[in-house]
């Protein structure tokens, strides 16, 4: 059996990062090169979103937290869609995003990079913001929500997607759960801290968009089928997540201890060559209350 060495017993769960060098470094680039099944994985979402906020009324889109920019050139391709505009933090994911926009001759999508909390928005810009998986990782996202309440006109509302609670995605704790007493981690506990499931309490996001400004509140729970085929389960598995990002720097025995962990861990989602699961989630919805 491989040796677990100290300089993992000591490791504890945190959900706190330093956000840009996080997404520019090992996992911006596992997004970037992820794209393609990442945007097959979550299409589902970027459809209710548009769906949850295409109008006649609504041209102009704000999308925090873009990544490779699926929702943004969503909107783009719209008919009568005005300017679609991504923010994100990470460059690899930004580049990847423009490299598409020019690809398909979408000139009324355009990308920034920065972070949507202290990013300096011209007032009363946009008609919409919208988000997949984009708003969990503020350190202050009451801020957050005011500063990008502000580059929305009167009316104009917001259209996100964030995860519920770990205990209700058992498919997207699996790996970390496997992994844990391999590690030393300890096992994750909710929490309000930035990260994946930051928003997992809906009363607690109602609150945050309240502080900030927003009216007509409404949070929804949505539970959306997703499907990964085997081949792109191993390598999702490999390359994303804590233990994604964890399992390069180990030695060649733990790993491979760690990655036979996990295909067992997630051998209980395959049926008939693909994973299946469900993906507990809000729609949140809300609106820049009229002057």
């Amino acid at each position: 059996m491989a040796r677990i060495t100290s300089v993992h017993k000591d490791r504890r769960w945190s959900g706190k990062v330093n956000k840009e060098p996080v997404w520019n470094a090992r996992r911006g680039h596992a997004w970037a090169d992820l794209q393609p099944l990442l945007d097959r994985l979550f299409l589902p979402f970027g459809e209710i979103i548009i769906d949850a906020t295409l109008t006649d009324r609504i041209r102009d889109v704000l999308d925090i937290g873009c990544g490779t920019g699926a929702t943004t050139l969503a909107f783009a391709r719209r008919r009568g869609a005005g300017r679609c505009t991504g923010i994100d933090v990470s460059l690899p994911l930004l580049n990847v995003a423009r490299r598409r926009a020019e690809a398909e001759g979408l000139a009324n999508a355009q990308f920034l990079e920065g972070d949507a909390q202290r990013h300096h928005f011209a007032p009363h810009t946009f008609d919409a913001v919208i988000s997949r998986f984009g708003v969990m990782f503020f350190d202050d996202p009451t801020s957050a929500f005011a500063n990008i309440r502000g580059a929305i006109r009167p009316a104009g509302t917001l259209t996100g997607v964030v995860w519920r609670s770990r205990s209700e995605n058992p498919f997207m704790m699996a790996g970390e759960l496997a992994a844990a007493p391999l590690l030393g981690w300890t096992a994750p506990a909710d929490s309000d801290a930035p990260g994946q499931f930051a928003f997992a309490d809906a009363a607690r996001v109602e609150n945050i968009l309240r502080d900030a400004g927003w009216d007509a509140i409404d949070i929804s729970p949505i539970d959306v089928p997703c499907r990964l085929p085997a081949g792109d389960l191993s390598t999702y598995v490999r390359r994303m997540g804590r233990v994604g990002m964890t399992l390069p720097d180990l030695e060649e025995g733990l790993r491979a201890t760690v990655e036979v962990a996990l295909d067992e861990a997630f051998a209980g989602f395959v049926t008939d060559g693909a994973a299946s699961f469900d993906c507990a989630c809000w729609l949140v919805r809300a609106r820049n209350p009229p002057d």
